[in-house]
């Protein structure tokens, strides 16, 4: 079975078109949205109206913090990601917020827990972004296997039992092995705003047949998604970081 694992949508409308042409080529058995279909960027309609189509196709898709704080009135957020935030909650109407409202926190299937942040305490919002945070990740669940996202950097995290998990960080394009007798914390990457340093899109393929995960990169417009963000008057660090990938 292959599942296209995709996270951290952030309302970038040219990089999530750039994506899932891909993904309709790999035609994969699953599609899995991790969360934060909106924040930061210019279209979050577009992204929440696209995910929803992809749900009612069969795909699976959790909750992230930036789509809790657009239902809400909670912003516990960055002043950058709270200004987009407050704009985007300006521009979802009931449909949009009923959507939101309507997903789950995590998800347990096909032997794998899908999650925006962590297994651990999902609704606090954590990173997995270290050993130690993977180990709390997998202490808090019984799966072989955590998908999660919200850090922006894919990386692949092993454990063996008795052991402080390893830390690994795939290259592009080149399968990363899962190994027998471990578990695996997956951290997807994202589609709408990369941290690592590459400023393509990013998503993870699984295939759990050949046990493997491989982080595939896009690239997309992301100076015509910069101008868009510029244009609304949200900060033009926003746009900027897209150009970077930082």
């Amino acid at each position: 079975m292959r599942i296209a694992v995709l996270s951290d949508i952030h309302a970038n409308r040219e990089a999530l078109e750039a994506v899932l042409e891909l993904v309709e080529e790999l035609a994969p058995d699953q599609i899995v949205i991790l969360g934060d279909l909106v924040g930061y960027g210019p279209d979050p309609e577009f992204a929440i109206e696209t995910v929803a189509r992809l749900v009612s196709d069969g795909a699976l898709c959790v909750l992230g913090n930036h789509d809790e704080a657009a239902r809400s009135d909670r912003d516990k957020l960055t002043p950058n990601a709270r200004e987009a935030i407050r704009w985007t909650r300006t521009r979802l109407n009931d449909d949009h917020r009923a959507f939101l409202a309507a997903l789950p926190l995590s998800i347990t299937r096909f032997g794998c827990q899908w999650v925006h942040a962590s297994a651990y305490r999902p609704e606090s919002w954590d990173y997995v972004s270290d050993p130690e945070a993977a180990l709390r990740c997998l202490a808090a669940s019984t799966e072989a296997l955590i998908c999660c996202g919200h850090t922006h950097r894919p990386t692949v995290f092993y454990s063996h039992p008795n052991r402080r998990p390893t830390m690994f960080v795939p290259r592009d394009e080149i399968a990363a092995p899962l190994l027998p007798r471990h578990r695996h914390v997956i951290v997807t990457g994202a589609v709408g705003q990369p941290r690592d340093g590459n400023p393509a899109a990013c998503f993870a393929l699984l295939d759990l047949e050949e046990a493997s995960v491989t982080m595939r990169r896009v690239p997309y417009d992301s100076e015509a998604t910069a101008a868009k963000i510029k244009r609304l008057g949200l900060s033009s660090w926003l746009g900027l970081r897209l150009l970077i990938g930082r």
